[in-house]
């Protein structure tokens, strides 16, 4: 919630009118509700402290994801987590905002559009092409992960870092002494490594070698 304060501030600071958007609950009757990550996130934002010049309701607007929420005013928009969840889909809803926004900015913050099996259990294959093309249709502007061994998160073991428009960083994580480590880079890639070239920059193997993921770090996480 600290990023996106800062970030809608940052372009208040500006003079840009920016909407934070949460999506709201989806579905009807017993099948209503919203993931559990976003409850209470809409009313967390709305009591932040949004600055003493009165950034709240006059350069920074909170709402929800859809076309109706769009606004002429709004210059960009900063949607929150949007996610499907099981038996509903945010697609429709962020796809009718994008057409609303037109060529004003929208930008995501830790999304997780991957298809879910509706309530019946069974994956939505109806439009699924399309909804995946409409996910893919985002540019990646910044990403962190840490990266630890396949199915479990301790220990670290390094971290995965991109800023547009740089390449992406992979770093090695390493201890110095007792409560005392730091990251040393070892690759950089011109796009998204795979798992497999992060084994390689890990185990010291020249990237023209043949791909083999074996070993101890052929069990990096996928988390990617």
């Amino acid at each position: 919630m600290e990023l996106i304060r800062v970030l809608a501030l940052s372009f208040a600071d500006d003079g840009k009118r920016v909407k934070v958007c949460v999506q709201g609950s989806m579905g009807e009757g017993a099948l209503a509700g919203m993931p559990l990550q976003l409850a209470g996130s809409r009313k967390i934002l709305e009591y932040m402290d949004w600055g003493d010049y009165g950034a709240l309701g006059n350069f920074v607007n909170i709402g929800s994801i859809g076309g109706k929420e769009v606004e002429k005013q709004d210059d960009l928009f900063i949607l929150v987590a949007p996610q499907n969840a099981v038996g509903n889909c945010i697609i429709d809803d962020m796809r009718a905002m994008t057409d609303a926004a037109g060529n004003r900015p929208i930008i995501l913050v830790n999304p997780k559009l991957k298809d879910l099996p509706a309530s019946s259990g069974i994956m939505q294959t109806m439009g699924r092409d399309k909804r995946l093309e409409y996910a893919a249709s985002f540019e990646i502007c910044y990403q962190f992960r840490l990266l630890y061994y396949a199915g479990t998160q301790y220990p670290i073991m390094g971290a995965l870092r991109m800023s547009y428009p740089y390449p992406y960083e992979l770093y090695k994580r390493v201890d110095e002494s007792p409560g005392k480590e730091k990251y040393i880079s070892l690759a950089t890639f011109a796009k998204r490594p795979s798992i497999d070239e992060m084994n390689d920059a890990f185990e010291g193997k020249s990237r023209n070698q043949e791909k083999k993921a074996e070993g101890f770090w052929g069990f990096l996480s996928g988390i990617l």
